[in-house]
């Protein structure tokens, strides 16, 4: 068939975006409807969490099968299959019944969810022409910038004015915009299948490996890590079940995930660069708003736009970075994003609690500098010199390391914030004992305040310890990215191996 016209294209990257946009934005849409949720289904604020751990645990499992998948079925025909059956879950679980249900339903959404953004890649890269290949996936990329800053303020502002099952009613109208649009433009140019054997043992050992760290993760701070003998159950599932898994794919002629690929330096020193990367990324977003709103006395949507600006310069300079990216070394544009970004962070570790909304704005536009060269650069490096028919499997693979120092981020920032903070407070109140003359003069409305003050204080100095640790990891990353190795420009991502 002859090549999507430049129109045709432009409607295929709207069509694939919108896919990717429901989805990262379900992973954090939910967060702040826990409450509403497990209110209005009778149960605690601690058992509905599960209905954000369902969904992560199934879609972490699902992802490295992108490659997989697409090899036996098709990659048109398993990203149609699995948006449509995306946006009918979602439509379900605003429906759902009992917290069981809901449960249930939010762990099929999350299967379907798995290989949709690693198809998206895959499949925009398919229909670009070489030189062109950059700017599609700096489109497709921005919206997985913004959607995890949109999610909270956009749950929030839904919960408050609607209903909770409307987090999961909007996802419809856009699924079904993008299933239409994707199917319609790619008639006829389905990927080549083959009769791939299906690596049952792998995919067991998969599930259960990813899925106990997963669930490890995300309950592991509220179980009190390892002091809980399920999280330690847990830790020593995932580890067998990992190791196995390991020596099982890397031994097995048709593995279910091409862990091969790690032998390619490129995607090796790409995909540990993205994930380092990415989880710094998400912690920082995940805390911010946290702080502001716990400590600051932000609403979730004020904590949101003082947010929202580190996707500004994403979205203004993605038509300009396929440009740079032609005439420059591509090592040097992902220095240039970590540089911006661990500079940014450190920045922000210089802030106290008298800091204003504009300078917060500020600093956040500053790292968006840096995101805006971070993504698309070090996927290009990922992906150069692979052939087509692997693109999938990279992809898959890439997105899934990502995730999961995504979840391994979230859990650890939490749960260090919180440590931080017990330990700076315990160091700010030496001096406050009841023979301290100070303290002594104090009525208990003033004891209150001061409490108060050093509390917030001690979660400040938490918070600046973060961002320092974070803005220096970044800068560390400037250099593993220069063990990789050109030729590994966009124009020649589908080069012969």
């Amino acid at each position: 068939m002859p090549p999507l016209t430049a129109r045709q294209r432009a409607a295929l990257t709207v069509a694939l975006s919108l896919a990717v946009f429901m989805n990262v934005l379900d992973l954090s849409i939910a967060n702040v409807a826990i409450p509403d949720i497990a209110g209005a289904l009778g149960t605690s604020a601690d058992q509905g969490t599960w209905v954000i751990t369902s969904f992560a645990v199934s879609t972490a499992i699902a992802m490295p099968l992108t490659g997989w998948l697409g090899r036996r079925f098709g990659e048109v025909r398993v990203f149609l299959f699995c948006t449509a059956l995306f946006t009918l879950t979602s439509l379900l679980c605003g429906f759902a019944p009992s917290l069981a249900g809901l449960i249930g339903l939010r762990t099929l959404q999350g299967v379907f969810a798995g290989p949709m953004i690693p198809l998206s890649q895959a499949l925009l890269l398919n229909n670009y022409p070489d030189e062109r290949k950059p700017l599609a996936l700096a489109l497709l990329v921005m919206v997985t910038v913004v959607a995890p800053v949109l999610g909270p303020v956009l749950g929030g502002w839904i919960t408050d004015n609607w209903a909770w099952e409307w987090i999961f009613y909007i996802n419809v109208p856009i699924g079904i915009a993008g299933t239409a649009l994707t199917a319609v433009l790619l008639r006829g140019r389905e990927t080549a299948t083959a009769r791939v054997p299906v690596d049952i043992a792998g995919m067991v050992l998969l599930a259960v490996g990813i899925g106990s760290l997963q669930v490890m993760l995300d309950r592991g701070k509220d179980l009190d890590w390892f002091a809980s003998g399920f999280i330690v159950a847990l830790a020593a599932v995932a580890l067998v079940a990992l190791t196995f898994f390991v020596a099982w794919e890397l031994t097995e002629p048709q593995p279910a995930v091409d862990l091969r690929l790690f032998a390619r330096r490129n995607f090796t020193v790409g995909t540990l660069a993205l994930c380092l990367g990415y989880a710094t990324y998400f912690g920082n977003i995940v805390l911010l708003p946290l702080w502001l709103q716990t400590q600051m006395g932000y609403t979730a949507t004020w904590a949101g736009l003082a947010a929202a600006p580190v996707g500004l310069l994403s979205l203004a300079l993605a038509v300009l970075l396929p440009r740079l990216m032609r005439r420059i070394d591509l090592r040097w544009i992902s220095s240039a994003s970590f540089c911006c970004l661990g500079l940014g962070s450190l920045w922000f570790a210089g802030f106290n609690t008298d800091v204003s909304f504009p300078m917060l704005a500020w600093s956040r536009f500053a790292q968006g500098l840096g995101l805006a060269l971070f993504f698309v650069p070090l996927l290009s490096i990922v992906l150069s010199g692979l052939p087509p028919a692997r693109v999938a499997s990279a992809t898959g693979l890439t997105n899934t390391v990502r995730t999961i120092g995504g979840s391994f981020a979230t859990s650890l920032t939490t749960t260090w914030w919180d440590r931080r903070e017990a330990l700076h407070q315990s160091q700010l109140t030496e001096s406050i004992t009841a023979f301290n003359p100070l303290v002594q003069n104090q009525g208990d409305s003033s004891l209150a305040l001061l409490e108060r003050s050093i509390v917030q204080q001690a979660y400040m100095l938490a918070t600046n310890d973060l961002f320092w640790l974070w803005g220096w990891t970044l800068l560390a990353l400037i250099v593993v990215v220069w063990f990789a190795r050109p030729p590994f420009s966009a124009a020649r991502v589908h080069a012969a191996d």
